[in-house]
């Protein structure tokens, strides 16, 4: 059965945990979709994980048609996210343009990293048949003005525009919403508050489904410190489908992200 956003929305009315990994190729796509991952993200990610950037800024739009079009070739029933990349939506044409390329590409939704601004972009995209992920709290695309790859929310007052932004966004018409890396108790807030199912990542365990980048589940590090909500599945498992498989079950059983992987 093909996973579709009324699926996922079902599942959040039921009370049922999804699963999402980054894919980035043909073959890792037909095993994470052997795996029964719900959702595939076709992450901006790659130009760290496979063009060994030190961010995600350099990656083109190019470089995300390219990928989601490798892996939608062997994707057997997940739902495809595809990141719009840096300075790819910086108005609603431009966001219209760079949309339709990833669309025609294969992709079901795209993703969008930002806050209540993106609003009006979110709603023309809408209108013109393409679905929107908003990806808010850290934005790595905003790493310069973060000052660093920092959580995102503490405090009232962030916490409160946070809230307010996701609703703002919501209600332009975001079909999904992911958070990374912001305290455990506003994801919670958020996914009570919102309708549309919440992605999380390093957000801890209350959102309606967790996200991991592919090479993080494996422990593909390259020598690197992993991120606090970065859990190696492949340790103890035969194979590499396997880890997937793992993965997919502790979400569902809500059994991961713990305590360890979250932040306060």
């Amino acid at each position: 059965m093909a996973i579709t956003l009324q699926h996922l929305r079902q599942l959040k009315q039921q009370g049922q945990r999804f699963a999402c990994i980054t894919a980035y190729d043909a073959s890792f796509s037909w095993a994470v979709a052997q795996a029964g991952i719900e959702v595939l993200l076709v992450g901006d990610s790659l130009g760290m994980v496979m063009q060994g950037q030190a961010s995600t800024l350099p990656v083109t739009l190019e470089d995300m048609r390219y990928h989601t079009a490798c892996v939608v070739r062997a994707n057997a029933h997940s739902l495809i996210m595809s990141d719009l990349p840096f300075m790819s939506y910086g108005d609603e044409r431009q966001a219209m343009e760079s949309s339709a390329q990833l669309m025609r590409a294969g992709a079901h939704i795209v993703k969008l990293e930002g806050g209540a601004w993106l609003a009006p972009i979110i709603s023309s995209l809408r209108r013109n048949g393409i679905p929107v992920c908003a990806h808010m709290g850290l934005t790595p695309q905003s790493v310069h003005v973060f000052g660093g790859y920092r959580v995102q929310g503490r405090g009232e007052a962030a916490a409160q525009q946070l809230l307010d932004e996701a609703r703002a966004l919501e209600t332009a018409g975001a079909e999904l919403l992911l958070l990374e890396c912001v305290p455990q108790d506003l994801a919670r807030t958020v996914t009570q508050t919102l309708n549309i199912p919440v992605i999380g990542i390093g957000a801890g365990p209350a959102t309606d489904a967790q996200v991991l980048v592919m090479h993080d589940l494996l422990g593909i590090d390259r020598g690197l410190k992993p991120a606090r909500f970065v859990k190696n599945f492949l340790t103890g498992q035969a194979s590499i489908e396997a880890a997937f498989r793992a993965y997919a079950e502790a979400v569902r059983a809500g059994q991961f992200p713990g305590e360890e992987h979250s932040f306060s």
